[in-house]
């Protein structure tokens, strides 16, 4: 058992510790204080012992990184856990000095975490830590770029109404007609005019610079209009516009509208309604070779009104992949086993009103490489000081239809931009984050294939794990709800049914 991982200087001072167990402060700081006295300086080894610990460590110039363990633990895997602990310390550090460690230490301190829970090694490698602590979300980016759409939208409906204001101030001015007064900006009707106008005539002034013809929707705001702070403001008036009847578009990036556009709900929801959901967690070598695939799916049945409760769920599966089936432990297991029908074991129950409820779930788990939904080749071939890359991928099962295909490679830092030669669809250039994400709206039968050649700087091993997500409105288990019927009488019920397809994981190692 691992009892903690510290980076320490020759003097056993101690700059980063994170212990797996409980330990005091004053205990863990007295271990790594005892730990280089212990130390022979006639010989060289990695591990020292006392009665209670064993202490391995390796030297890193002027600093130590030092685990505490068991003496009974396993000598040889806690090197190997060594090992992966000081190639994490570089990522994160960019000298192996004492206030660089402290200054990256909560990185550290969750890289760490990644490696070793609760005393035991985690099965992961460097690739993983650096994803895992990313914790990179795909909801936050859509929900910024709606808030950002919303605060641009309310903004543009501010200067609209500055200018119908102003409009209104000159035709008062014009027909020689008192202007109406403005409460809050002055004692009388003519100083609230007078404000008014010029607090109008400024945002009016500050567009007028603008060299390219206004857009539909502005792109940016005004920095003449400050109304106090921003986000509170401009949440309130989105609201005040809502209830005078506006309508308040929320539309995004052309990325998040169409992830938007592929989760939403029908429509035309029905009393009785069902979600199908699959999940596909996927890791593939990088010379061809499916190392797990695992699947899982599940149906959602939501009825909203009293008289539809006691139904009957018909399903057909002409899955032929072997997936596994598990009903809901109120289902009537024979009844699905002998007709393929979804009931309850209890004929006179109902299901629940206003809730979604699980009542079938399937899992598909395989190496078989013939069951990868979209295959991934990355190339990359040295040229000199620079590397060729050309990735394809090809849609293997074509009965499927992918949406907001994203398939992101990693770049080196701090060689620029890549140059792109040929590509099919779009890309994009991360250069914080050092990614390279190719674009592709629709991966389906007519677009089954496509490729992208570029060349940049580094190593082979640079581009490397390849990340793939997209969304599907057709599931990969062909397993689907084809009628609903209630239990007294057979008559059939209409419903509505919502599938999706997403990526938990989808990775070429």
């Amino acid at each position: 058992v691992l009892l903690a991982a510290a980076v320490c200087t020759k003097a056993g001072k101690a700059i980063v510790s994170r212990q797996f167990v409980e330990m005091t402060r004053t205990r863990i700081e007295g271990l790594l204080a005892a730990f280089p006295k212990l130390m022979n300086t006639g010989k060289q080894h990695t591990f020292v012992e006392t009665e209670s610990v064993r202490y391995v460590y390796q030297p890193m110039e002027k600093l130590y990184m030092v685990l505490i363990t068991t003496k009974n633990s396993n000598i040889l895997e806690d090197l190997e856990t060594l090992r992966l602990f000081s190639r994490v310390i570089p990522e994160y550090c960019r000298a192996l000095e004492e206030n660089e460690i402290s200054e990256h230490c909560f990185d550290l301190i969750f890289a760490f975490d990644e490696i070793v829970a609760l005393g035991y090694r985690e099965n992961v490698n460097l690739a993983q830590i650096r994803t895992f602590t990313e914790m990179d979300s795909h909801e936050e980016k859509v929900f910024r770029a709606v808030r950002e759409t919303q605060e641009r939208e309310a903004k543009a409906e501010m200067r609209r109404k500055a200018k119908e204001l102003q409009q209104a101030r000159r035709d008062a001015e014009r027909h020689g007609k008192k202007a109406p007064g403005f409460g809050g900006f002055g004692s009388s009707a003519v100083s609230g005019g007078t404000t008014t106008a010029m607090i109008t005539e400024t945002i009016i002034e500050t567009e007028k610079p603008k060299v390219a013809p206004a857009p539909a929707r502005p792109s940016g705001p005004s920095k003449a209009l400050k109304l106090g702070t921003k986000g509170k403001e401009v949440d309130n008036f989105v609201d005040k516009l809502k209830s005078e009847g506006e309508n308040i578009m929320t539309s995004v990036g052309k990325r998040s509208a169409e992830a938007a556009k592929a989760l939403a709900p029908p429509i035309n929801m029905e009393s009785v309604h069902m979600k199908i959901e699959e999940k596909i967690s996927l890791t593939c070598g990088r010379d061809g070779g499916l190392q797990n695939m695992e699947l899982h799916g599940m149906i959602m049945l939501h009825i909203s009104d009293e008289k539809f409760a006691r139904i009957r769920l018909h399903v057909e599966n002409e899955d032929k992949r072997g997936v596994q089936l598990q009903t809901h432990p109120n289902v009537d297991k024979k009844l699905f086993t002998t007709e393929s029908q979804i009931g309850l074991k209890n004929p006179e129950k109902s299901f629940p009103i206003n809730s979604d409820v699980g009542v079938l779930k399937w899992r598909l788990q395989t190496t078989e490489e013939s069951f990868i939904p979209l295959t991934i080749n990355c190339w990359p071939s040295e040229s000199g000081n620079s590397c060729d890359v050309n990735i394809e991928y090809e849609l293997q099962e074509e009965s499927l239809e992918l949406n907001d295909v994203i398939i992101t490679i990693p770049l080196p830092s701090g060689v620029g931009a890549p140059v792109i030669g040929e590509i099919d669809g779009e890309y994009r250039h991360d250069s914080r984050r050092n990614l390279l994400e190719w674009c592709l709206p629709v991966i389906d039968a007519k677009n089954k294939s496509g490729s992208l050649e570029f060349s940049i700087a580094g190593q082979p091993n640079d581009f490397f794990p390849v990340q793939v997500s997209f969304i599907s409105k057709k599931n990969y288990c062909n397993i689907q709800v084809t009628k609903v019927t209630q239990v007294d009488g057979n008559s059939p019920v209409r419903f509505s049914t919502e599938t999706t397809f997403l990526v938990d994981k989808y990775e070429i190692l």
